[in-house]
């Protein structure tokens, strides 16, 4: 409909007004013929590009999370480049160009990024991949390149003795974000708001009480040592006197010279 931009390049002291409107009138005769020749063609626009054509998708993070996407040493974006297949590339206003051959490359990255930049939030559900299981829990991916742990006592409302009676390495499972502690972990649930913890990670007492971490489960019964020394102090009363037998109420101590060795020659 219009000329958008315009370049001159031309250095010539006998450049007038008139020779650059014929100029520029001849431009446009040139630019709507071809663009009829264009419309013979194609009527409009292709709602996809090409599947041969590059695929390009920009987006923007905040600046002070430009480092999450980065990483150490360039860590985590070589990680996205080498798990995508695309290429990014990060400008120091936040700007992050995402390009590949496929539009599925590009879409993986996009949400990897999104997920390094997005701030998880207390309450919010995930379905996430579980990457490592360990004895006391197991370590979800809830986004590309976030994970959060599961508790044991958060994988089941019954006691749970092994997280692997529960989950396996590469399962999907839904998970609830419990809290975020100081050091910006991650803690996850796979119990339905409001259900109690099982207390699973050791196997119960016997004698009542399940014993897990957080059943709440009875102690066990205390080893007898015998009769407490009573008196007014652990001396059971009053201190003895230099060489003299201890005396109060507890009794039973000896003398101090008692327990001294004579010198071994």
């Amino acid at each position: 409909e219009g000329i958008t931009a315009v370049q001159l390049d031309v250095k010539n002291d006998g450049l007038t007004v008139e020779l650059i409107k014929e100029t520029v009138g001849r431009a446009k005769e040139g630019r709507l013929f071809i663009l009829e020749k264009m419309l013979a063609a194609l009527k409009e626009a292709r709602a996809q590009v090409s599947q041969y054509a590059p695929k390009i998708a920009l987006i923007h993070v905040p600046v002070e999370k430009i480092g999450e996407v980065i990483g150490p040493g360039g860590k985590i974006i070589r990680n996205i480049i080498a798990t995508t297949g695309a290429q990014v590339d990060v400008e120091d206003d936040g700007s992050v160009s995402i390009s590949a051959l496929n539009q599925e490359s590009v879409d993986k990255a996009v949400k990897f990024i999104e997920g390094l930049t997005h701030q998880v939030m207390p309450g919010e559900e995930f379905e996430g991949e579980v990457k490592r299981i360990l004895p006391f829990g197991a370590f979800v991916e809830i986004i590309p390149g976030k994970e959060g742990m599961v508790h044991v006592s958060q994988m089941a409302e019954g006691f749970v003795k092994d997280p692997n009676e529960v989950v396996s390495l590469g399962q999907k499972v839904k998970v609830r974000v419990v809290e975020i502690d100081d050091m910006g972990r991650i803690n996850l649930s796979m119990l339905p708001p409001g259900a109690k913890p099982s207390g699973g990670g050791r196997p119960p007492r016997e004698g009542g009480g399940s014993g897990g971490q957080d059943s709440g489960g009875s102690r066990p019964p205390r080893r007898d040592f015998g009769p407490r020394r009573s008196g007014g102090s652990s001396f059971g009363g009053q201190r003895p006197t230099a060489g003299g037998p201890r005396s109060g109420g507890g009794g039973g101590f000896f003398p101090r010279d008692r327990f001294r060795k004579e010198p071994q020659y």
